[in-house]
């Protein structure tokens, strides 16, 4: 991503026809809706919508009957909301057991790390015969509060629903038996384990790794047979960090797959050093750009509206005031010698991590090893806000859904902000998640005003103004982004048209969770492990040269902390306090 020559002045208004099938950015968004099209066909045209229709409607009409009948949720409400929950085109298909088995990462472990490759019958029995005693307890304790909660229920129906006293009563007990009832089926979870090996299917899956990107490589001129020679070390290093990932302690403290493949690619390329061989398939972009396009497709709007405005002061205001601040002391106090790395540890500060970080470094054509130290910083305070949010909030005893918005707005991976969030609660987790989609939104919008600003500003020689027209502002704009956002329209469309418990079912439990997501963290892995094992420290020694990067992403993210959490403070609690009640 060398920079360009800010004197020559080109005319790209009319870009070949051919740049649809050669350049990277375009073939990106035509891999990532390949998959996204192969997985909308398979849920939806040849999947149960049908069956789910009749469910659906049964379960609707159940709790449309109990919510006229009492003034509380009762015991067939839940029932019902439970069936609906059950609903997932994932495992009903076998499309969805096919994807789900080829894209499986390495299991978790604690003792040995081959656990997480092979796991035996008789080491599945073992864990599951450990865990029995745990769950017949929790079930037991689950069926009590289960015929409390109904006994409280008649109680207050024999009264009909007119004793307020009785309806608390019954409302306390059916609450009760939910609480016990959530923890008898994550108890019920550890008892259900199996026996696996995993060899089989992530050799497979490395080999249509290779055709897939190796077919979009082809069209832009490289050969498949090289690319795939050096991608199975690449996918190698991949396999390694989601193990070293699912291990105990690192699943513990939050060190996931994609710090671990930065770490050791770099240990890699620093020690014995990456082969020559390998580097040509170490194709960071075009990996990550891919991801990218399909990560569009868990950005609906019906998400972004369930927030409102709260979310969307927190998202939207905050983060590019903040990225344009960080921007601004990183050129005037710290006086950082390179403008790109500087805007781009800001976007990647503020926006939201390593998706904003690739968007505009390609935006304003910054140096790969820019790009490497700006990742690399968000990936080491994400581990640590992950951890050490949570633990601040509670400590503090600071409202869930605050601190939720709070971590929503500032932790930077998005599987980070999850979860950060569950370790509070539901309620935080869906916060936080929520206003954490609401800002990937800022990806697009952010590429195209850093395109903007450095064709137009920084890039001017000085002399003169130098004429910029919408030709070149075009060709600057990183197009996988247009992907990204044309993915998040058509799923939202899809949302909005299939209804809540439809696309619940289809396309958040089908499409998503059972197709594009599977393979976007992959390709995401693979892009971390790629920049690892093509990062050399002289090289970029020269960046961190007074550890000017690491105090610009201290400083601004400090400025982050403070102003989300006052941002969401005046949002939810002062403002719009009734949209936070019905959260």
């Amino acid at each position: 991503m060398a920079k360009a020559d800010s004197n020559i002045v080109v005319d790209h208004g009319k870009s070949a026809l051919s740049d649809l099938w050669t350049k990277e950015d375009y073939l990106a968004i035509w891999l990532g809706f390949l998959v996204i099209a192969v997985c909308l066909v398979a849920y939806l045209v040849f999947g149960p919508k049908a069956e789910f229709a009749i469910k659906i409607e049964a379960a609707k009409q159940t709790q449309m009957t109990e919510a006229a009948r009492a003034p509380f949720k009762t015991v067939a409400y839940y029932n019902a909301a439970d069936d609906l929950k059950k609903l997932k085109a994932s495992s009903a298909t076998g499309f969805g057991k096919f994807i789900s088995y080829w894209t499986k990462k390495p299991g978790s472990w604690k003792n040995n790390p081959f656990d997480s490759l092979v796991f035996t019958e008789a080491q599945a029995t073992a864990k599951n015969t450990k865990a029995i005693p745990a769950y017949e307890e929790a079930k037991t304790n689950a069926a009590a509060m289960l015929s409390g909660a109904l006994a409280a229920e008649e109680a207050a129906a024999t009264a009909l629903f007119k004793d307020q006293a009785l309806n608390e009563t019954a409302e306390a007990k059916i609450v009760d038996w939910r609480a016990a009832a959530k923890k008898a089926s994550s108890a019920k979870s550890k008892t259900t384990n199996k026996a696996f090996n995993r060899i089989p299917s992530l050799i497979g899956l490395c080999l249509f790794m290779i055709v897939f990107f190796g077919v979009g490589l082809k069209m832009m001129g490289y050969s498949i047979v090289r690319f795939g020679k050096g991608f199975v070390i690449v996918f190698l290093v991949a396999v390694i960090a989601h193990m070293l990932g699912g291990q105990a302690i690192s699943r513990q403290y939050g060190f996931g797959a994609e710090a671990w493949g930065v770490l050791l690619g770099m240990i890699i390329a620093n020690s014995i050093g990456t082969p020559k061989w390998v580097l040509p398939s170490c194709q960071v972009e075009f990996f990550i750009k891919t991801g990218l396009v399909l990560l569009g497709a868990e950005v609906l709007f019906s998400k972004i509206m369930s927030i409102g405005i709260p979310g969307i002061f927190v998202a939207w205001v905050v983060t590019p005031v903040v990225l344009v601040s960080t921007y601004i002391f990183g050129q005037k106090v710290l006086k950082i010698p390179s403008k790109t790395l500087n805007i781009v540890i800001s976007a990647d500060m503020s926006v939201c991590g390593t998706s904003a970080a690739i968007a505009t470094a390609a935006a304003c054509r910054a140096k790969k090893e820019e790009l490497t130290l700006s990742i690399g910083l968000s990936l080491v305070f994400t581990a640590i806000m992950m951890i050490a949010m949570p633990a601040v909030i509670k400590a503090v005893g600071m409202p869930e859904i605050l601190g939720g918005a709070w971590m929503g707005g500032t932790i930077d991976a998005t599987g980070a902000v999850a979860a950060a969030g569950a370790f509070l609660g539901e309620k935080a987790l869906y916060v936080a998640a929520t206003i954490k989609m609401i800002q990937n939104v800022m990806i697009g919008v952010t590429a195209f005003c850093v395109a903007l600003y450095w064709c137009m500003k920084v890039e001017q020689d000085g002399t003169e103004s130098r004429s910029v027209g919408a030709g070149e502002i075009w060709h600057r704009f990183p197009k996988f982004v247009l992907g990204f956002l044309a993915a998040s329209i058509l799923f939202s469309y899809l949302d909005t048209n299939l209804g809540k418990e439809m696309s619940s079912a289809l396309i958040d439990q089908g499409a998503v969770r059972g197709g594009t997501r599977l393979l976007r963290g992959w390709f995401f892995a693979l892009s971390f492990a790629a920049i690892g094992l093509s990062t050399n420290f002289r090289e970029l020694a020269k960046y961190f040269k007074g550890g000017k990067p690491l105090i610009l992403y201290v400083c601004g993210q400090s400025l982050n902390l403070v102003l989300t959490l006052t941002m969401a403070y005046i949002m939810f609690y002062l403002v719009f306090p009734e949209i936070t009640a019905k959260i």
